[in-house]
């Protein structure tokens, strides 16, 4: 891990210098998950951050976030996001951001379905998809074989075993092997959360050692997908931010655990010891 070194910000820069991701996500009772992932980007360093939400939504995020931005998408009756914002997240993409994290509480209704296998073949930026987005790739793999973007995936055991049909307890006694034949598959990159996370690009393997059992509580996923995109849209190569994102996560996790304990951690105290993580490996480099 020692081989990556954080670069030195040049004087003469400004937020567009650092990328501008696009977390598409949220559902009733489940915006904390898009706020989550949005923060945890910020954090990690990206210059810009806007939310893609059910519109009903909207000023609920706009009071929870403060320096994310947003925009609200049409949506289906049930207040998810709707086939009808496609086009509009299209444009978007194309005109603004630099990369794109799709499912932190996006729910998995039949609307939200449709909006999401119409959207990602369209989309020519790189995507993290997580949290409920795995859930509907897993329903419409197909997707992969039309996909115009580099991808990485970043499920837990429960959603790799949507993907792949493998049984939880199989995939836990073999996680290289499926996280790679996977990634090799589908041309994706991989990331198998859980102990010792996994990270394949269906060639070469890391093995993450940092990280402890307080990180398993709700929303850590989500901080995780928002600190690899956040990664990606400053120029890291999919390959490292994968590595050095949940190697981040897992660090301001063993800070956090080790200031506060492991029973009473939280995901949103992984976002408030990524500053002190990011610190010891520019210090370290």
């Amino acid at each position: 891990m020692g081989t990556f070194i954080l670069p030195e910000r040049k004087k003469d820069t400004h937020k567009g210098t650092y990328g501008h991701l696009f977390v598409i996500g949220g559902s009733p009772g489940l915006t904390g998950a898009v706020c989550l992932s949005s923060l945890a980007a910020l954090r990690s360093g990206c210059g810009m951050v806007t939310a893609g939400i059910p519109e009903s939504l909207n000023d609920i995020i706009e009071i929870k976030l403060t320096e994310v931005m947003s925009l609200p998408l049409p949506e289906s009756g049930r207040r998810t996001i709707g086939i009808g914002a496609v086009d509009k997240c299209i444009e978007f993409i194309e005109k603004n951001v630099d990369g794109v994290v799709i499912g932190p509480g996006i729910s998995t209704e039949q609307g939200t379905e449709e909006f999401f296998k119409n959207l990602l073949p369209l989309i020519k930026k790189p995507v993290v998809i997580d949290a409920d987005g795995l859930k509907l790739l897993a329903r419409n793999l197909n997707i992969l074989e039309k996909i115009q973007s580099n991808i990485i995936l970043t499920p837990h055991p429960g959603e790799m075993s949507h993907l792949t049909k493998i049984p939880i307890s199989e995939i836990q006694t073999k996680r290289e092997d499926i996280a790679t034949n996977f990634a090799k598959k589908y041309r994706v990159i991989v990331v198998l959360k859980g102990y010792r996370t996994i990270v394949s690009d269906g060639e070469k393997i890391y093995t993450n050692l940092t990280g402890n059992p307080g990180m398993a509580t709700a929303g850590s996923g989500d901080v995780l997908s928002g600190i690899i995109g956040s990664l990606v849209v400053q120029g890291f190569s999919l390959w490292d931010s994968s590595i050095l994102g949940t190697y981040l996560h897992g660090l301001a996790g063993d800070l956090a655990a080790k200031e506060i304990g492991q029973y009473p951690l939280i995901a949103g105290d992984i976002i408030d010891y990524l500053p002190q993580a990011i610190r010891m490996i520019e210090k370290n480099a």
